[in-house]
């Protein structure tokens, strides 16, 4: 049981330090903003350190890992008797193994002690009588003494009194480590109910920060709305101040218009002569190509139109037309050929 003490002082102390950390940073003064972001930054530190030691505490030793052995065996032995037609009255049943609770724990410690003291009883009936059968068939026959009598029942009185002190030591540290157990249970419950309450605040910290986000870009929205409706009313106002001109400087306004609208077309039309050389050089270039392309694919088509006529009348057992005979004369010239250079060099290279 003094295994994981290391480990348990390790997460304490690395537990000790997020909290420490975490009350630092909520009594650090700083705004709300940044306050609400740093704790949940330090919630989500401690509730991951938590975590981190629960995965590494997962493999230490505990009082149910230990009856797993047992445990096992029993169900392997209940597997194995099921067959049998009589049925042991002193095997437990599992179901305080499969769901251990402490008044099953405590019914199963009794029945096993019951077990353990007429076992002993039985073991020492037995070896007496083995020793006293020995002991008057043997030859010759052993004779105690009175004085040997006395020795071990002095020595027996010494191993007794040895053995009440063991068994009140025993008593004391079951007593001790009962209480103990109490207590971790309960400091175990309350660790879990407290991450469990951390996890939630974990998480509803996480919805605030979506939620401020939203706001955020809600907020964003309505400036930009604002901006816009600002910009609305700016125009408006002027056309107001427009409407409400007087003729002679609403003429003026009109005529300044104008000249500015000409201004415009003139520009407009200085582009268009200047770029219209240019498009029309792009278009007559694009046309050629296209007539071009036009062309080769006149002539593609025309090829594949005749190679798949000639093909045709191939499979139908026509004529070979000029093309296929100059073709297969074609072939067989290149044939021989290479088959004659290369004997001319085979030649070659033995005259060298």
């Amino acid at each position: 049981m003094n295994l994981p003490k290391k480990i348990h002082k390790t997460g304490r102390r690395e537990l000790a330090k997020g909290i420490t950390s975490t009350l630092t940073t909520m009594a650090r003064p700083s705004s709300p903003a940044k306050q609400a972001v740093a704790q949940r930054a330090a919630a989500k530190q401690v509730l991951e350190t938590l975590q981190s030691l629960q995965s590494a505490n997962a493999d230490n030793i505990t009082i149910i890992k230990i009856s797993e052995p047992i445990s096992s065996a029993l169900n392997n032995s209940n597997n194995n008797d099921a067959a049998a037609a009589t049925v042991r009255t002193s095997d437990v049943s599992n179901s305080s193994l499969d769901s251990p609770t402490p008044a099953s724990l405590e019914a199963d410690l009794l029945h096993y002690r019951e077990l353990f003291a007429k076992l002993r009883f039985s073991y020492v009936e037995q070896v007496t009588k083995e020793k006293f059968i020995r002991a008057i068939v043997g030859d010759p026959p052993l004779i105690v003494t009175p004085q040997e009598n006395a020795d071990l029942e002095a020595s027996n009185a010494l191993a007794k009194a040895d053995l009440k002190a063991l068994k009140t030591e025993v008593t004391e540290m079951v007593a001790e480590l009962e209480a103990r157990g109490r207590q971790l249970a309960s400091r175990y419950e309350q660790v879990q109910v407290d991450t469990a309450t951390l996890h939630d605040l974990v998480t509803e910290s996480g919805k605030m920060a979506e939620l401020e986000a939203k706001i955020g870009v809600l907020r964003a929205g309505a400036q930009a709305a604002n901006n816009t409706s600002e910009n609305h009313n700016q125009d408006r106002e002027e056309m107001g101040e427009m409407m409400n001109l007087t003729l002679e400087k609403t003429a003026a306004l009109v005529k300044q218009r104008r000249a500015m609208l000409q201004d415009l077309d003139r520009q407009l039309e200085q582009l268009e002569e200047r770029l219209a050389p240019r498009r029309q050089k792009e278009l007559e270039r694009l046309q050629a190509e296209v007539a071009t392309l036009e062309t080769k694919r006149a002539n593609a088509t025309a090829a594949a139109r005749e190679a798949k006529r000639r093909r045709e009348n191939l499979a139908q057992g026509g004529v070979e037309d000029d093309l296929e005979a100059r073709g297969r004369w074609y072939r067989a010239s290149e044939v021989a050929l290479r088959q004659m250079l290369d004997v001319k060099e085979g030649v070659r290279d033995l005259a060298a």
